[in-house]
């Protein structure tokens, strides 16, 4: 475990207003040192600098970054004016898939928010900064592209083995993940590149947190005081670009056995875990269909009540892996992805968001991501695939390919 802290932090929140008088835009004012951003329709929290930070790995990642941020938080003071979720102390998180790897927890110097018409400006240990626009991000000069740790071909084979092996009987689902590359010439700005994605995909949680950016359509789980949400997406078809066409596959989507069975699993892992930590669960019996503007979902809300005060942390450590990124049985699941994947997953797959003090939060799935590696120039984007008895290697391919579209699009030179 390795850490930067400074004991004794001081957070101050004050409400800030724009200089037109509304929510600040959030993208405008974050500047290049060391970004974080949680966005969703202009509304979320931005963040630089480097407060405190710490990287951990292992079976025991989420208590040990628990007890961190209880340590930080036991000798900190908190300056609180507006005290809503996202105010006071907050931190920024991006957790391996495979806990095994290295997880990122950051603090920001500065952290800016905005939900709901309110806005706020929180500092640690300094002075307020000046809330200014910052210089638009360039965009790169040229970006080629190449196969990641597996090309289509073998791809669809390892697809094929795990269909084979999930007709054999050794497991119901599992999620297999492809990667592709991206080198690009010229400045590489992740501010560019989130901004282009914000932009897009506004419902989705565009984020960025140490060199892992995307736009994540799944939230795994959103705590507010008592109340817990989490969104379950599985199940998927390309749009394919007329209202007509994309309405008729919405329509096949919801009658696919295949697809209803993947999403399912997924339902049933996340509303298993949310029962060791809620009440009152809500489960619909049946998903509704997301429009995203590349693909279609099927996609379930698990809402429920905390029946024990626990943070943010506890519910991710319980609901990761689902069987939305792994598959089920989870173990299974894990040592097939680990052989037939060819790839480190690293933080694609895993938990992304932010935390605060109060233990509220929101924790997204790192999908439609990429990761960045600065002193090579080269952008790794990642997609997965829900495999089951039905699926057929060929339409996973084209599935993947249409979940690697938001990035290679950012990427795309306007």
């Amino acid at each position: 475990m390795s850490t930067t802290e400074h004991p004794q932090l001081t957070f101050r929140t004050t409400s800030l207003e724009s200089e037109t008088g509304g929510p600040v835009n959030l993208l405008d004012i974050l500047p290049a040192e060391d970004p974080v951003a949680w966005i969703r329709r202009g509304e979320g929290i931005v963040g630089w600098g480097v407060a405190a930070r710490l990287e951990v790995r292992g079976d025991e990642t989420f208590s040990r970054a628990q007890r961190w941020w209880n340590r930080m938080l036991a000798e900190a003071r908190i300056e609180d004016s507006v005290d809503i979720p996202g105010t006071g102390a907050v931190a920024f998180a991006s957790f391996a898939f495979d806990l095994n790897e290295l997880s990122e927890i950051v603090v920001p110097r500065y952290v800016v928010g905005t939900k709901g018409g309110q806005s706020w400006v929180t500092s640690v240990g300094v002075d307020l900064p000046r809330i200014t626009p910052q210089p638009l991000p360039s965009a790169p000069t040229n970006v080629t592209w190449s196969n990641g740790s597996l090309s289509p071909q073998d791809w669809e084979k390892a697809v094929a083995q795990a269909v084979e092996r999930i007709h054999a009987g050794e497991l119901d689902k599992v999620v297999l993940a492809r990667d592709l590359v991206a080198h690009v010439e010229g400045t590489l700005d992740v501010r560019y590149l989130i901004s282009r994605l914000a932009a897009a995909y506004p419902t989705c949680w565009t984020f960025v947190v140490k060199n892992l950016f995307g736009a994540t359509p799944e939230l795994l789980v959103r705590r507010t005081g008592d109340l817990v949400v989490s969104r379950v997406l599985a199940g998927t078809v390309r749009r394919q670009g007329t209202a007509s066409t994309d309405s008729e596959s919405a329509t096949a989507l919801l009658k696919s056995e295949k697809d209803l069975n993947e999403h399912a699993y997924a339902v049933h892992s996340v509303a298993r875990a949310l029962a060791a930590h809620c009440t009152d669960l809500e489960v619909p019996d049946h998903p509704q269909v997301l429009e995203l503007s590349n693909v279609q979902h099927l996609a379930t809300d698990v809402t429920g009540q905390l029946a024990i005060n626990a943070p943010i942390l506890a519910l991710v450590a319980s609901l990761h892996p689902t069987a939305a990124v792994c598959g089920t049985p989870t173990e299974r699941a894990k040592s097939m992805i680990a052989e037939l994947e060819g790839m480190n997953r690293k933080r694609y797959a895993g938990p992304v968001g932010w935390f605060d003090h109060h233990g509220d939060g929101e924790f997204g799935i790192a999908l439609r991501c990429a990761e960045i590696n600065p002193a090579e120039n080269l952008i790794r984007s990642f997609a997965g695939c829900g495999i089951v008895a039905e699926s057929d290697p060929e339409m996973e391919l084209a599935e993947s390919i249409a979940k690697l579209a938001p990035i290679r699009d950012s990427l795309t030179l306007s």
